[in-house]
């Protein structure tokens, strides 16, 4: 049923999936799913609709204050994990242990900039996470200019943060966010 909803929902906002990873997102069945850019309220609804589209097996990283009454009683069911930013926590190693004991294929999607409003850099949550549950990063993303979400690869941590952060960024490079003023990679060099 959701999968129909969310091609009705694809269908009428003019927006389509891309998919440029090397097996399809759907074969890699552990991961840890960067959401980016993130400037605006609108990413949540159309990240969701296209997981939802896909038929991803998911769970996501949202703030904790998005999970009171009613609210938290639909993000929880479609898989939202809080974060309670407020205070320090094991977040990597609970989110790494989680995805590395699951039974069943889950990617966990984290947003990269770790809000909405300008951020000069990434935090480094999500890459912490895929190395420690020993996962792949799957780049998803979403291009208001060109009305296309999903997910443009696939990248292997290596264990340098700094090399491997401006490998994944540069793929980034010509995504349009919904606020490009708001956009943490908007004064980056890639060339």
């Amino acid at each position: 049923m959701l999968k129909i909803i969310s091609s009705f929902l694809l269908k009428i906002s003019g927006w389509k999936i891309v998919d440029t990873t090397p097996n399809g997102v759907i074969n890699y069945s552990k991961a840890v799913m960067i959401a980016a850019p993130h400037t605006s309220n609108w990413d949540y609804f159309y990240c969701m609709i296209i997981v939802l589209r896909v038929g991803l097996p998911f769970k996501y990283l949202a703030k904790d204050s998005l999970f009171k009454f009613p609210l938290g009683i639909i993000i929880r069911g479609l898989g939202g994990v809080p974060v309670i930013r407020s205070q320090k926590n094991n977040l990597v190693n609970d989110m790494g242990g989680m995805i590395k004991n699951s039974q069943e294929s889950i990617q966990l999607i984290v947003p990269a900039e770790g809000t909405r409003s300008y951020s000069k850099e990434w935090k480094s949550g999500f890459y912490h996470i895929a190395v420690t549950a020993g996962v792949p990063i799957i780049l998803g993303f979403l291009d208001f200019k060109k009305k296309e979400g999903g997910f443009l690869n696939v990248f292997y941590p290596t264990g340098n943060y700094e090399q491997d952060l401006f490998e994944i960024q540069k793929q980034y490079a010509n995504v349009t966010p919904k606020f490009p003023e708001d956009n943490s990679l908007k004064n980056m060099k890639f060339d």
